[in-house]
């Protein structure tokens, strides 16, 4: 009995951690949609992350979904040659990047660029006393820090998304091109005849909810950073991580949504 009982109560310690800390992460999600209407506006900081976040990911993301494009077409092209459909290859590629590669990719992109690097920016802050001293100084760090961050990635990796679906689409047009002699307009024709509306708005609405989600969690983790720099590194991983989880847990749930819509 006297064995158990250390066990039990660290499980239930690890428990009581794991529900404080939604409860916190919560608090802290809730409290952005407070701070973004209140005055005053840090349009200038927005701005400079729009940039952050935009600009510095734009040759990672156009590089991996111009090899997206490159690599899904030439996967897919050998199980329609068996059937003889090499004609229905541009509408299977487009209806694969729109509806889920280019919000997909760019997400899980930004998620590892963008979001251990808010994580690490805010924990090294946090730890370095930083945070604290904008308080004092009659700041609002969180609206300062977190807010312009989180409209950053909201703003910008649905952006990112429509590039990253034009230069996969790119990259799909040269590789059927060099096999099946296919001009543009063909292609482009071919590819867009079965999108619909729909298809275009949820990949918007799904790359709105994974920017939310990465900025919301690379500030909540590095907000809440602890025990120096060994605390900021596991800000950093923890972001990617969850952050990650988060969007595949997302897309499983709005996939469902636009299903039953369609």
């Amino acid at each position: 009995m006297s064995a158990k009982s250390p066990r039990k109560f660290l499980i239930s310690k690890k428990v009581d951690a794991f529900f404080s800390d939604i409860t916190s992460a919560s608090i802290f999600t809730l409290r952005f949609f407070k701070e973004v209407f209140r005055p005053p506006y840090e349009f200038r900081e927005v701005i400079k992350q729009c940039y952050q976040v935009g600009y510095r990911s734009l040759f990672l993301i156009a590089l991996t979904g111009f090899i997206t494009g490159i690599v899904f077409t030439k996967q897919s092209r050998p199980s329609l040659s068996e059937f003889g459909a090499q004609s229905w290859l541009p509408s299977l590629v487009a209806i694969a990047i729109i509806r889920a590669l280019a919000p997909l990719v760019t997400a899980l992109i930004c998620s590892g660029k963008v979001g251990s690097n808010m994580g690490a920016e805010l924990g090294s802050m946090k730890v370095t006393e930083q945070i604290d001293a904008m308080e004092v100084s009659s700041i609002n760090p969180y609206k300062f820090l977190v807010v312009t961050r989180v409209l950053a990635t909201t703003i910008m990796i649905p952006v990112l998304m429509c590039f990253t679906g034009f230069v996969a689409m790119m990259g799909a047009y040269l590789n059927v091109h060099a096999n099946e002699q296919t001009s543009m307009t063909t292609f482009f024709i071919a590819a867009f005849d079965k999108i619909s509306f729909l298809d275009v708005f949820s990949s918007l609405v799904k790359s709105i909810v994974y920017g939310f989600t990465i900025g919301m969690v690379g500030c909540y983790k590095g907000f809440n950073a602890r025990n120096g720099t060994e605390g900021v590194g596991r800000a950093a991983n923890s972001a990617v991580v969850l952050s990650m989880f988060l969007i595949f847990m997302e897309e499983i749930l709005l996939v469902q949504v636009t299903n039953y819509l369609r």
